[in-house]
């Protein structure tokens, strides 16, 4: 029977998932000594950027968080180049010591030119989670570090508790968003040990990219899931363990690894429990014929990459994530704050 008694599956929108996110944060905001400020950094005219730099200035008004945006490039002024000044802008706000985070709305060059910006932004101000030492951490599935030195914690956690010393690894806003989603919904298992409660769920994650969907799919197979990460010219499968030979002396901690797959899309979306989208077009649709009878489906991406009548198949349809998503940043931005505060007060 379906969920709404109708014949079609639930519709979930952001709003109830996000809730209990906003009162932690809300609850971190009021032990602060001082308002956090978060600086958004803007170098293009693109819509969907001036779209989330806005969402992001509101919803930080609401929780009393100090968002200043530098606009830069075209979106400051129409002659210069899209991108201009943008590093400068991060190198500024890295050194302003009243500046506690720092986000950049991507794309703005694409590719490496992206890349290297992200790692300009300073790991102690990087909310969204896309410097190269958090991206280290998540894909090789250490979920702690020590604040002072950014040093991976040498031993594997059997709980959502820091060991002595450590504090968590700052995860991408984007991917976590999602997996905040699925807990909520119950995909992952909690009678299950902590790392491994996706276990035995099949997810195909549509869209490889560095922001999204490649750190998406390594989180979910670190939890258990085996994962199809499908891009525009090829598929992997991830999964936590080696298919063959584990290698017991490895000093690494259990983590994902990406396996050559021959499956077609749909092929893998027949055998999905879920299925997440995140492809930027509006042209781009996942076929619901294609879809496994009373499946989940997630939509991330700004367009809508599920065809109107995907709750036909799907049992839990969620359309976005954003809501979810900007509070995720905001933990990262508290988060932060106080791993800075820990260094400098043993520096």
């Amino acid at each position: 029977m379906a969920a709404d008694g109708l014949g079609k599956g639930l519709l979930l929108k952001a709003d109830p998932i996000a809730d209990a996110f906003r009162d932690e944060v809300k609850s971190s905001l009021a032990q602060c000594s001082r308002p956090p400020t978060l600086v958004g950094i803007l170098g293009t005219t693109s819509a969907p950027s001036k779209f989330y730099a806005d969402f992001t200035r509101k919803q930080c008004e609401q929780l009393g968080v100090r968002f200043v945006l530098k606009k830069v490039g075209s979106a400051e002024n129409s002659d210069r180049a899209d991108g201009e000044g943008v590093e400068e802008a991060i190198v500024e706000a890295n050194e302003d010591p009243d500046v506690d985070g720092i986000m950049v709305y991507y794309p703005i060059y694409g590719g490496q030119q992206d890349h290297y910006l992200q790692q300009i932004v300073s790991p102690f101000k990087d909310v969204e989670g896309l410097h190269s030492k958090f991206h280290y951490n998540l894909y090789h599935n250490i979920r702690f570090l020590d604040p002072k030195s950014l040093a991976p914690a040498a031993t594997a956690p059997v709980d959502d508790i820091a060991p002595p010393g450590t504090v968590k690894s700052i995860l991408p806003c984007t991917p976590l968003g999602v997996v905040k989603c699925l807990e909520y919904i119950g995909v992952y298992n909690r009678i299950l040990p902590y790392g491994d409660r996706a276990y035995g769920k099949t997810v195909t994650v549509i869209n490889r990219s560095e922001v999204v969907g490649r750190p998406l799919a390594a989180l979910l197979a670190n939890d258990g899931a085996r994962v199809f990460s499908a891009d525009i010219d090829s598929i992997q499968e991830y999964t936590k363990r080696p298919r063959s030979s584990p290698d017991a002396g490895r000093k690494y901690l259990p983590h994902h690894t990406a396996h050559p797959c021959n499956f077609t899309l749909q092929e893998c979306l027949a055998l999905s429990d879920v299925v997440i989208s995140a492809v930027p077009s509006a042209d781009y649709k996942v076929k619901t014929k294609c879809l496994k009878e009373g499946c989940i489906t997630v939509n991330v991406a700004a367009d809508k990459n599920f065809e109107k009548d995907v709750r036909d198949k799907a049992s839990i349809h969620i359309p976005a994530v954003g809501k979810v998503t900007i509070l995720m940043l905001l933990r990262n931005l508290l988060r932060l704050l106080a791993y800075k505060e820990n260094f400098d007060a043993k520096n």
